[in-house]
């Protein structure tokens, strides 16, 4: 018994260790930086977005997911989830750094009127 703990606790540890492959190494890359994106305009970012959530069939809400492994297993645990489910999970990552590029850039609400008065005054109307 003794020794089929050691077998299997190397074998986890060569699985995991393999590189890049862990479970949680690869969940870490689908998270991406929302900087990358403040330079496309913004009806052309919320179009992107759209069509990555359309062609992945996710939300346009889309975050991304981490799994749960045993405690201390994470960077050992292998990557067993399939292409499709890999790739619907990075889309989510993307979509969620393209809406944190958009919630703070305040793409697509409407531009705030600009009037300029004293406080405690009315503002002055654009015809005066």
């Amino acid at each position: 018994m003794r020794w089929n703990m050691v077998v299997l606790a190397s074998c986890l540890m060569v699985a995991g260790c393999v590189g890049g492959t862990s479970m949680s190494e690869r969940q870490d890359e689908d998270v991406q930086s929302s900087l990358q994106y403040d330079d496309v305009p913004c009806d052309q970012l919320i179009a992107n977005r759209n069509a990555l959530a359309q062609q992945n069939n996710l939300p346009i809400t889309a975050k991304p997911t981490f799994s749960n492994p045993a405690m201390g297993f994470g960077p050992f645990t292998p990557d067993v989830r399939s292409k499709a489910k890999r790739d619907s999970d990075k889309a989510a990552g993307e979509i969620d750094a393209m809406n944190r590029s958009i919630d703070r850039r305040d793409c697509g609400k409407p531009k705030k009127k600009e009037t300029f008065a004293l406080p405690g005054s009315k503002p002055a109307s654009p015809a005066q």
